[in-house]
């Protein structure tokens, strides 16, 4: 009876209240109040402080200059994307193949570990021009070309990474099995470096917008949103500049977005077995 009295007695069990920060709504309430409060900051400061179009265009006017090119910016925006998304999926799976074969093959390692530091470091600008003159003004291969070489060494330096964190526990039950080396690859390392995989195409999805951008300034098909901004700045259409220079924003969070809904479905089949 006393056990009973003394159990009615204690308090319920409650759950912590949770933050009101950690409330889904608050997440996206407050990115979109800090950025409707930034453009209308943006749009006072041009009007106030008289700021010509040149130096920098109000919203209002980039609006209305995306409402009435919306057609043309929305084809432009598809063709910065195609070449992207085609080079960042050449860069990343020929990243993952040269970084699976880099993490079992040490000398390779070696060779290769050269080879994209100096990938790392080429500059876009220069090499947008040179690829454009070999392939001819007509090709979009340059831009591809570009957005792949851009792709690549993300994708490689976290993959080869990942490729090595693989768990004693998991290489000594392959070992235990019997399994060849291809095997303890496919059934082990490599479900174990999809994460560190898809670290490095997020942050290639974005590197792959701007590259794609970045080599359409430099001649050829005048139908993406690089070449577009470029042609917009020279007829001192600053307000359609800046229309597609958004859309190029747009397009970059779509990759991101896209790539994020790509990881978590490939994170559900990528299971590392556990002992």
């Amino acid at each position: 009876m006393t056990e009973h009295r003394t159990a009615q007695q204690r308090p319920a069990q409650t759950r912590p209240a949770q933050p009101w920060i950690d409330q889904g709504w608050v997440r996206i309430a407050a990115p979109a109040a800090l950025g409707a409060a930034a453009l209308v900051a943006w749009e006072v400061a041009v009007t106030a402080l008289d700021i010509q179009p040149y130096l920098l265009p109000a919203p209002t006017a980039i609006l209305a200059q995306l409402q009435a090119a919306l057609g043309g910016i929305v084809a432009a925006a598809l063709a910065t994307g195609r070449n992207a998304a085609l080079g960042l999926l050449l860069g990343a799976v020929a990243a993952v193949v040269v970084a699976a074969l880099a993490s079992r093959v040490r000398w390779l390692d070696q060779v290769v570990a050269p080879l994209v530091a100096a990938i790392a470091v080429v500059p876009i600008v220069a090499l947008a021009p040179v690829l454009q003159t070999m392939y001819g003004a007509t090709s979009e291969m340059p831009r591809i070309i570009v957005v792949a070489i851009a792709s690549f060494v993300p994708v490689f330096i976290t993959t080869l990474r990942g490729l090595r964190q693989v768990r004693p526990v998991h290489r000594d039950l392959m070992r235990a099995y019997g399994a060849t080396g291809w095997q303890a690859t496919r059934v082990v390392t490599l479900p174990g470096a999809v994460p560190f995989v898809f670290a490095g195409v997020t942050i290639a999805s974005s590197v792959a917008v701007i590259s794609a951008v970045v080599a359409e300034y430099f001649g050829g098909l005048q139908n993406g949103l690089g070449s577009r901004i470029a042609s917009a700045a020279a007829q001192s259409g600053y307000s359609r500049a800046w229309a597609y220079v958004v859309a190029a924003i747009v397009l970059g969070l779509v990759f991101y977005g896209v790539t994020l809904v790509v990881e978590r479905i490939a994170s559900r089949w990528a299971r590392v077995p556990v002992t």
